[in-house]
C-alpha cells in the first residue's frame, strides 16, 4: 500500500510501503532501489507501479544517486544519459515533475511551496543530518524564489531514536552539531534520532514544524503518524535485515 497526502495548496505527497511489487526475497515486494542487488527488470516494473498507483508517469520521476552528501541538484527534468550524479537532494520548478526519495532506514525529507512553484526532496540519513543536507535544500529552494515560512514539509517512513542505537562517542559527535537529535534507545543505550535532528533544523532555517496543514489533519512536518521502519515488518529496514529493499518517497505539484 503507498500511503497519500494531498495538501489543499496542490502538493502531493507519497510514501511507499514494501508490498505489491514484484521482487522476490530478501527484496520483496516493491523494491524501488536500483543498487541494492534486485534484479534490474523487477526494479523497473516496481518503479513503474509504484509511479501509475499515484497517478504520475513513471518517465516524470527524477532519482539520486544517494551518497549520504549534502550535495543539491536543480533539475528540470530526469537525467539525461544513464549515470545519476551523485547528490542527495533535488530541487525544481516543473510543476508535474516528480522528486523521489530512497531509504530503509534514513529520513526522506519532502518540501514544497506551491506558491512558488518550487520543491525539494532530501535524503538525510545520520551522516547527511551531520552534513547539512536539509539546511542546503532549503536554501536551493530559496534560491529559486521559494519562501522558507509557506514552505510544506513531510518527514517519511524511518527508524526511530528508540531504535538507532549508536556508540557513545558518535552520538556525542552527532549532538555536536545538531543536539535535537541526542537519544536514548528504549533499552538504555545511546542514540540518535535523525527525525528529531531533521525538524530542528527545518525550523533553523525557517520552515515551520508546525507550518501549513494538510487535507488529513497532520501538522506542517509529517504525512502521517511516524513509522519507525525498524519496527515495522511492512517496511524496508537496512538495520533490521541489512540485504534488503529500499522505500521511495515522491513529491511534487500539480501540472
Amino acid at each position: 500500500m503507498i500511503a497519500q497526502q494531498h495538501d489543499v495548496s496542490g502538493a502531493h505527497f507519497a510514501f511507499t510501503d514494501r508490498w505489491g511489487g514484484v521482487s522476490a526475497a530478501p527484496y520483496d515486494e516493491l523494491n524501488l532501489g536500483g543498487a541494492v542487488g534486485d534484479d534490474p527488470q523487477a526494479v523497473r516494473t516496481n518503479r513503474e507501479l509504484a509511479a501509475k498507483a499515484i497517478g504520475l508517469d513513471p518517465a516524470a520521476v527524477v532519482w539520486m544517486n544517494q551518497v549520504h552528501g549534502r550535495d543539491v541538484a536543480v533539475v528540470d527534468g530526469p537525467w539525461a544519459g544513464a549515470e545519476i550524479p551523485a547528490v542527495d537532494a533535488v530541487v525544481t520548478r516543473r510543476r508535474g515533475l516528480a522528486l523521489a526519495v530512497l531509504t530503509a532506514d534514513c529520513t526522506p525529507v519532502l518540501l514544497a511551496d506551491p506558491v512558488a512553484g518550487v520543491i525539494g526532496a532530501a535524503h538525510a540519513g545520520r551522516p547527511g543530518l551531520v552534513a547539512g543536507v536539509v539546511p542546503a535544500v532549503v536554501a536551493a529552494m530559496t534560491e529559486q524564489g521559494a519562501r522558507a515560512a509557506r514552505i510544506v514539509a513531510r518527514i517519511g517512513p524511518a527508524v526511530c531514536g528508540r531504535c538507532y542505537e549508536v556508540p557513545a562517542d558518535m552520538r556525542a559527535d552527532v549532538a555536536e552539531t545538531v543536539p535535537e537529535a541526542w537519544a536514548e534507545t528504549r533499552w538504555g543505550t545511546p542514540a540518535v534520532d535523525v527525525a528529531a535532528g531533521v525538524r530542528a533544523q527545518l525550523a533553523r532555517s525557517g520552515v515551520r514544524p508546525d507550518g501549513p496543514a494538510g487535507t488529513d489533519g497532520t501538522d506542517g512536518t509529517d504525512a502521517q503518524p511516524h513509522i519507525c521502519t525498524l519496527e515495522s515488518a511492512d517496511h524496508f529496514s537496512y538495520r533490521r535485515e541489512h540485504t534488503t529493499g529500499r522505500l521511495a518517497s515522491y513529491v511534487w505539484l500539480d501540472g
